[in-house]
């Protein structure tokens, strides 16, 4: 997670900064990135809160730009043997950068998630909180152009996962539906929709290959003796 930080600092900067400009006290903009947890959801909710936009615009609209976060939900759940606390934790946490290096990594724990989870937590709150303090002396932390970090670390994430031809042809037409889709629908349903659909591409592919429990259990009827 570490390389993820580079973005994820001066995200938090400029979060925090843009914040304080739109009138959130120290407080206010900390609470955000304690209970809130969402980048994308933080800018666009202090942007409404500015703008003096009514609060069920702004739940909303956070709404709508997280709601991805259901399809990773689904995603972790198939996969990741976790009790009900466990899934509580991982939920309230879960960001789009651990989900992709949980995916990414094969690993299948939940302490590995809830690791990759807190070290953004933490890195997050540090940098809105230092943000807030001196926010009155940064005017664009995302000037210096690091916010290219993150699709960057997400395709250095993705380009291991794909193994086949199957996972190249989801992986590029979700790439090229995301793109055409973000300058036609609101913010937030091109990444949900394009993760339905290609998901949906992806299971018609692969219709005719057996899923990983059929495998497993003709192997085992193999093995028993007759």
């Amino acid at each position: 997670m570490l390389p993820i930080w580079l973005g994820v600092v001066p995200f938090g900067l400029a979060y925090a900064v843009t914040a304080r400009a739109g009138g959130l006290s120290i407080l206010e903009t900390q609470a955000l990135s304690v209970f809130v947890f969402a980048g994308g959801s933080q800018f666009s909710a202090v942007g409404l809160f500015a703008s003096g936009a009514s609060g069920a615009w702004i739940i909303l609209t956070t709404f709508l730009i997280n709601i991805r976060h259901a399809l990773y939900g689904l995603s972790l759940g198939r996969e990741l043997p976790m009790s009900k606390l466990e899934r509580a934790i991982a939920a309230y946490f879960l960001t789009d950068e651990a989900f992709g290096v949980m995916i990414a990594s094969g690993e299948r724990n939940f302490g590995f998630l809830l690791g990759a989870e807190l070290s953004l937590f933490f890195s997050w709150n540090v940098a809105t909180l230092v943000g807030a303090l001196i926010g009155s002396r940064i005017s664009d932390p995302l000037a210096l152009g690091v916010d290219f970090v993150f699709p960057l670390a997400f395709l250095a994430l993705l380009v291991p996962i794909i193994k086949a031809r199957v996972e190249l042809i989801v992986a590029v037409f979700a790439g090229v539906l995301a793109w055409l889709l973000s300058s036609r629908l609101p913010s937030g349903l091109p990444i949900l929709l394009t993760g339905i659909i290609a998901s949906l591409l992806g299971a018609w592919l692969t219709r005719n290959e057996p899923n990983l429990e059929t495998a497993i259990n003709l192997e085992d009827a193999i093995r028993e003796p007759a």
